[in-house]
């Protein structure tokens, strides 16, 4: 099986969410359940099939956490060797040289993504044409407003 890479800070707010999940959601969506139950004839309880419902979402969002935890490979970008390639883990500054806008990304996995805080998949168009090529070059990039030229200006691993 294929590992999932993902930063630490990926991995904590991936933690926190399966414990949500465990802790405050399924249990209660249970009281929720048993509460529905109890008014009787289930068969026409539109409270009992949400509760029903909303348990198989929050089921199913657990048992995609505990996979997703149990195949990530945790990847700090503060201890990789310094580097002028971009890698996962990567903050890169980036000048598009149509406009002249300086931009700042960091490459992370695909559940870390925030564009607002600079965070971008390594599996976003963004990150897969950035992945590989170095400091100092320029990379078209393929996005839905069309083709962007940029130059890689920074890499850091912080």
């Amino acid at each position: 099986m294929q590992r999932i890479p993902m930063t630490p800070r990926g991995y904590k707010l991936m933690e926190e969410d399966l414990k949500l999940h465990l802790e405050v959601l399924r249990p209660e969506n249970v009281r929720a359940i048993e509460e529905a139950r109890a008014h009787g004839d289930i068969s026409e309880n539109s409270e009992f099939d949400a509760a029903k419902e909303r348990q198989a979402h929050i089921e199913g969002r657990i048992r995609e956490l505990e996979h997703k935890l149990a195949m990530a490979e945790v990847i700090n970008p503060g201890r990789l060797p310094p580097s002028d390639k971009v890698m996962f883990g990567a903050t890169v500054t980036l000048r598009d040289l149509e406009n002249n806008e300086e931009r700042v990304y960091q490459i992370v996995g695909t559940d870390e993504t925030d564009v607002k805080r600079g965070m971008v998949s390594v599996t976003s168009p963004i990150g897969r044409a950035l992945v590989g090529h170095n400091l100092g070059e320029e990379v078209k990039v393929n996005t839905p407003r069309g083709t962007r030229e940029l130059e890689i200006l920074k890499v850091e691993y912080i």
